[in-house]
């Protein structure tokens, strides 16, 4: 026969355990929350090249030898200014996701005589994915009142899910290849501002 002893025992095993449990909870929690917003931590603003590379050009002929690069790759020129350049560029590697890049380049006097510059590139990868949201109808159907019957029609809508600044340096890299090819083949007194553009409205 179990005596009290032996239940009270028991019990407070019990109660251990799920106190052993509700912390493991919590502390997984809390590692979650910190993992998320730990992205921070990642910045150690050291000294890079990966986006930025020196040029001997004056500032307005290297945003230009960038739009053309972007615009030799397909990309679409959103802004285009004497000292930045925006373009967009979208894919689709699967029928239902949606892939697009923004690149975005800002030139900037290097040093004090204006014979060189600085770009700056950065490109954002963001996806979307489609979402799909069935209809439904009511129907009178008398004393019953109405009745919701689903129809095999659906609304699609593509739903931006992620958004990635790209850090890959070999992608960066080309990047400059090819506008340092078109700053070598530029003819510096040819070569003019670009007309400013508004920036148009983006999806």
């Amino acid at each position: 026969m179990e005596t009290v002893f032996s239940r009270a025992d028991r019990a407070l095993r019990a109660c251990r355990s799920a106190g052993a449990a509700t912390a493991l909870a919590l502390l997984a929690a809390c590692s979650t929350t910190a993992s998320r917003d730990s992205v921070y931590q990642h910045e150690r603003f050291e000294s890079t090249e990966t986006h930025l590379r020196s040029l001997d050009a004056p500032t307005v002929q290297v945003c230009e030898a960038a739009r053309r690069a972007l615009l030799s790759q397909g990309y679409l020129i959103v802004q285009a200014l004497r000292e930045q350049v925006i373009a967009r560029k979208s894919f689709q590697p699967d029928p239902e996701v949606h892939m697009e890049l923004q690149f975005n380049v800002a030139c900037a006097p290097d040093g004090r005589t204006g014979r060189s510059s600085l770009a700056f590139a950065t490109a954002v990868q963001d996806r979307y994915t489609l979402k799909k949201a069935a209809n439904s109808a009511s129907l009178g159907v008398g004393a019953l009142g109405s009745l919701s019957v689903p129809l095999t029609a659906s609304d699609e809508s593509m739903v931006k899910v992620g958004s990635e600044t790209i850090s890959s340096s070999a992608f960066y890299e080309r990047f400059f290849v090819l506008v340092e090819r078109f700053l070598s083949d530029a003819d510096p007194e040819a070569v003019e501002a670009p007309a400013p553009s508004a920036p148009t409205t983006g999806q």
